[in-house]
């Protein structure tokens, strides 16, 4: 299994994933944690280490499930999954699971540091369906319809999708 799951903020990547490495053993990448400088808000590293680290992950694990948003990260990681799972719940729903999100003392010093983030974070969410960078719909959506392997899109925040967890 090498399952590659991606969507917008909030749209239950993290939980899937985790309910998926657990279920199945599979070793778990959040992008988030190669993407952004250690202990540092918004500093992203360098792209040639960003690179690196996601190469080293699917070169290095032979079962594996990777999350996150970026797109240029998915469609690169893409070419070695067995399955490509868009989560796509839709605006309201990625808002109301970020208002819901525990702290994330991994990205986060505090749960106030991470508090006094979410103005910014749900505006960045609620541009995802008109921004047309990596990190969009626009760009998840074609990454999603040109795949030719196993793909699926769930229009709801698993696991609440009945079976969704596979």
């Amino acid at each position: 299994m090498k399952i590659l799951v991606f969507g917008n903020s909030g749209s239950g990547k993290s939980t899937y994933a985790k309910a998926l490495a657990d279920a199945h053993g599979l070793a778990h990448l959040d992008l988030d944690s190669i993407v952004w400088e250690p202990g540092q808000i918004a500093v992203q590293r360098d792209p040639q280490a960003i690179a690196a680290s996601l190469g080293e992950f699917v070169s290095s694990e032979a079962a594996w499930v990777i999350e996150g948003c970026y797109g240029e990260l998915i469609e690169r990681a893409s070419a070695y999954c067995t399955e490509l799972v868009f989560l796509n719940p839709g605006l309201a729903a990625c808002q109301a699971n970020n208002r819901r999100r525990p702290w994330e003392p991994h990205k986060y010093a505090s749960i106030e540091q991470q508090d006094s983030l979410l103005d910014a974070l749900q505006s960045w969410v609620a541009e995802y369906y008109t921004r047309g960078d990596a990190w969009s719909y626009r760009a998840h959506r074609r990454i999603f319809d040109a795949h030719g392997g196993e793909k699926v899109e769930y229009a709801c925040t698993p696991p609440v999708c009945a079976g969704s967890v596979a």
